[in-house]
């Protein structure tokens, strides 16, 4: 039997009581912390220690693809981050931590045992030649954490890493997909030791489906495994297994995100579970991933429903949500809408029928400064407000033989996101970049800036396009909405 986490954690589950009142999470966003530097820890995982939430994440950095090191911060309401620098740095010339190493997914767990805490990764060479899992341990939450090892697991490979600790016995387990190979597409869950410094047993093996970025959620009644398919860092249908037991039986995989959505362009990591005063959330924890340029690829947060009786679970899309980790509770945030409908167009934009879309219209043929659209009568707070761009973007299914043609056709290619220009009121020094996801035909997506309008009803918000490696097309747009800014 293990023992049972440190008595502050679990009285911070229930208390919280240093934390902040509800502050808005916007998935997709760019997050800044305390600094105004972009929140940079990706595919990490979140640990509420003291009733403070630690974020750890990959560090990555223009030009670095692995090997940055694993960073953390803290927050009291999951939404204003302080950064604390690198938990783990890497190490010039070392086997396991150099720069050119591969250092991913990292997670962090207490050793009541060894009263330490204990960070665990995906450690590998830049080819995934290796497949071992990296330990670093540190007295203080925030580190410095310290290389111990890099190992196989029980002998295995392992590639996309997880961890999840039963909030009820204080059992950690680790999960990991076992490579891509043809002897390798399985994702196994294996017990730690009580110190949490070695694995002991194989619980169970999800077998053959060829899944990976695991991560398990706990209810009362049920453990979820969550898990993406294997695209590399292309969007895919993230999928779900439930199960009364960790060892099984689980149940067979369903996908938990709209059709076509790709989960909201995103892949699964870590699932949150906050026990407030009044409600038990729990949050999904997703990367946006961007090839193009992963240092600012972005964080999809999304509150998880769950039912237990129906044995489901699903995500739904908020562009804004309001979340009190004290009470637990959250609530989508309402903005106003400006339909595509009554923009005005310039240039070769126009305004095309659409069934799926507001108003039954869409805005095309957004190319660079000379064809814009132009939404007028915006009403502003004069204060930092966000506004999410609805939009359409069907680059996936172009001509496999052009640039930017469609993964879905044979010999296709990836075209991973349109760009377009923003403009507040006219103001051309100051324009901002709003990167658009591939969509699919028909489906409506959206992403957001923040960006500040003058106080009154007579502010504009021009689109346009910008060169995204390919032309100077924007996405087709269906609407804007607009926020208020936080209380």
């Amino acid at each position: 039997m293990m023992s049972s986490p440190p008595l502050t954690v679990l009285l911070s589950w229930l208390l919280l009581s240093a934390i902040a009142q509800a502050k808005y999470i916007v998935p997709g966003g760019r997050w800044r912390d305390t600094a105004r530097n972009l929140v940079n820890a990706h595919a990490g995982n979140i640990v509420l220690d003291n009733g403070t939430f630690y974020l750890f994440g990959e560090y990555k950095t223009e030009g670095q693809e692995e090997g940055g090191g694993i960073s953390v911060y803290s927050s009291s309401d999951l939404s204003t981050w302080h950064s604390h620098g690198h938990a783990l740095t890497p190490i010039k010339g070392h086997p396991y931590i150099s720069p050119q190493m591969i250092i991913q997914r990292p997670k962090v767990v207490y050793s009541e045992a060894a009263r330490q805490y204990h960070m665990w990764w995906h450690a590998d060479n830049s080819k995934y030649g290796l497949l071992l899992q990296g330990l670093a341990t540190a007295d203080a939450i925030t580190g410095p954490y310290s290389f111990v090892s890099a190992t196989p697991p029980l002998g295995n490979w392992s590639q996309d890493f997880g961890l999840f600790t039963d909030y009820k016995d204080g059992r950690s387990y680790a999960l990991y997909s076992n490579g891509d190979s043809k002897e390798g597409r399985d994702v196994y869950l294996t017990a730690y030791n009580e110190e949490v410094s070695a694995l002991e047993d194989v619980v169970h093996r999800f077998d053959k489906y060829d899944l990976e970025a695991p991560t398990i959620l706990q209810t009362e009644k049920s453990y979820y495994a969550l898990m993406s398919h294997k695209t590399g860092y292309r969007p895919n249908n993230v999928v779900a297994f439930r199960a009364d037991k960790l060892a099984g039986p689980w149940s067979q995989p369903w996908i938990v995100a709209p059709l076509n959505t790709r989960t909201f362009n995103s892949q699964s990591g870590f699932a949150l579970r906050i026990k407030g005063t009044k409600k038990t959330t729990y949050l999904y924890i997703g990367d946006q991933w961007d090839s193009n340029s992963l240092w600012e690829s972005r964080y999809i947060w999304l509150p998880i429903n769950i039912d237990d009786g129906k044995k489901t679970l699903s995500l739904e899309w908020y562009d804004v949500y309001d979340l009190d980790v004290k009470s637990g509770e959250w609530s989508p945030v309402k903005g106003k809408a400006y339909l595509g409908k009554d923009a005005v167009t310039q240039g070769n934009a126009f305004k095309q029928e659409a069934n799926f879309a507001s108003g039954g219209t869409v805005l095309t043929g957004i190319y660079g400064n000379d064809s814009t659209v132009t939404f007028h009568g915006i009403e502003g707070t004069g204060k930092p407000q966000w506004i999410s761009f609805y939009y359409q973007n069907t680059d996936d299914m172009g001509f496999g033989d052009q640039p930017g043609g469609s993964p879905d056709r044979i010999g296709g290619a990836w075209q991973l996101r349109r760009i377009s220009s923003v403009i507040v009121n006219g103001d051309t020094s100051n324009v901002e970049t709003l990167y658009q996801r591939d969509t699919h035909k028909g489906i409506i997506l959206s992403t957001p800036l923040q960006l500040t309008l003058r106080k009154g009803r007579n502010n504009t918000i021009t689109v346009g396009g910008l060169f995204n490696g390919v032309d100077y097309k924007g996405a087709d747009l269906d609407r804007i909405v607009v926020y208020p800014p936080e209380t």
